[in-house]
């Protein structure tokens, strides 16, 4: 049954700040980039910043999962006059493209007329996210990270990304495949931090951090910040844009994910997955399409096997055959036809969380915009739907997709 809000939003205005190495954007703050991020996303949507009156947040930000942003703290820089709605997603990066479909709740519940979805990040000294676990203070579920050296996402994704090679013969090539891929993307983007093409003989030679995952199988360190501003459709046809309509939003996840790898509860076959079949199927519910539909993938990416698990997850191959699937080359994107290659759906055409910035996320929204829009960098051909994906992550994780007008 189609999802009661369909396309009844639409985000109408994309910003961002220039990306930053990991504490390279310092001396500016989080509040001062993340006012540059609406500022241009007003200015994409053609519309004044005192016409802002909602929020939609999800995870901390700043130094970490554990900062929060606040609203009164943007209103006053900003000379906003009022706000009539603000919410949060909890969870880290698997709330991103969930904040999208809370701005869509509060639009629908008549709570606000524009709402932002924003992610500011900033990593100086001592404020590391590599780090978040390794600071926790002990107590009975740290007692078994901590000591097995488990203090970092990195460790923790290694191990089931260890699992699913032992289910399902998963390959660290598969998983260096992820990495060129989506690198490929990158060489002529402005802001992306890493456009070199990336050989196998680079890859295979970047040090085993927690194995099985290399260097190369981890997501940028990065600061920046990424706006993004949803309305309704029928003020949408007013914005400067072309209108990326809000086709289908969910987030949540099933009680055997849980807290996922920051607690290891989780039974077969869920400890060899991303934890986004549930939410995988309710946007294909809400929407109608299946993984046949999409143009277009912005997986969150923040270690490259979990891109792999993903594909599992939403149906682009079945559970176990994501290996082959990466290998046969079905995740590129192909320049001269603007398609995938072998038939497959092109991913992170904008280098994701691995190669262009990790921003939490919110480069996928973009991307995802910029797609339907019809004016992205690497352009999918009649582009009409595009996924986006937040997580995996403790829950919420969330899915998103977008259509074009």
């Amino acid at each position: 049954m189609a999802w009661a809000n369909q396309d009844k939003t639409a985000i109408v205005g994309i910003g961002a700040t220039d990306y930053y190495v990991r504490g390279q954007s310092y001396p500016r703050t989080v509040y001062d980039m993340a006012c540059e991020a609406i500022l241009k996303a007003c200015e994409d949507a053609g519309i004044s910043i005192k016409q802002i009156d909602g929020f939609a947040y999800y995870s901390g930000a700043g130094a970490g999962y554990t900062g929060k942003l606040d609203s009164g703290t943007f209103m006053e820089m900003l000379g906003m006059p009022h706000i009539s709605y603000s919410a949060t997603l909890t969870s880290g990066g698997g709330g991103s493209v969930g904040s999208i479909g809370l701005a869509t709740a509060g639009l629908m519940n008549e709570d606000c007329t524009y709402c932002v979805s924003l992610m500011t990040l900033q990593q100086l000294p001592g404020a590391r996210l590599g780090t978040v676990f390794g600071k926790m203070s002990t107590d009975p579920e740290n007692s078994f990270l901590q000591p097995s050296g488990l203090v970092g996402p990195g460790h923790l994704m290694s191990v089931l990304a260890r699992r699913h090679m032992h289910l399902y013969g998963t390959t660290q090539d598969a998983f260096g495949e992820v990495a060129m891929a989506t690198r490929a993307n990158t060489w002529n983007r402005p802001k992306a931090v890493r456009k070199k093409a990336l050989t196998k003989e680079e890859y295979d030679a970047s040090p085993m951090l927690a194995d099985p995952l290399r260097r190369l199988d981890f997501c940028l360190e990065t600061d920046g910040a990424v706006a993004v501003i949803t309305t309704t459709s029928d003020r949408a046809k007013d914005c400067r844009q072309k209108p990326a309509y809000v086709h289908a939003a969910a987030h949540g996840g099933r009680r055997e994910w849980g807290r996922a790898f920051t607690w290891y509860g989780m039974p077969d076959p869920y400890f060899a997955s991303s934890g986004h079949e549930f939410t995988a199927n309710r946007v294909w519910d809400q929407s109608g399409l299946t993984a046949k539909d999409i143009d277009v993938a912005l997986l969150y990416d923040h270690f490259t096997p979990m891109v792999l698990m993903q594909l599992e997850d939403y149906g682009f191959c079945e559970r176990g055959e994501g290996n082959d699937y990466v290998l046969s080359g079905k995740l590129r994107y192909d320049a001269a036809t603007g398609k995938g290659v072998n038939g497959g759906t092109p991913v992170n055409t904008h280098g994701g969380n691995l190669n262009e910035a990790y921003i939490i996320g919110m480069t996928h929204v973009v991307e995802a915009v910029e797609q339907v829009r019809g004016n992205a960098i690497s352009q999918v051909k009649d582009c009409e739907f595009a996924l986006a994906t937040g997580g995996p992550a403790s829950l919420p994780v969330s899915s998103l997709i977008l259509r074009s007008a």
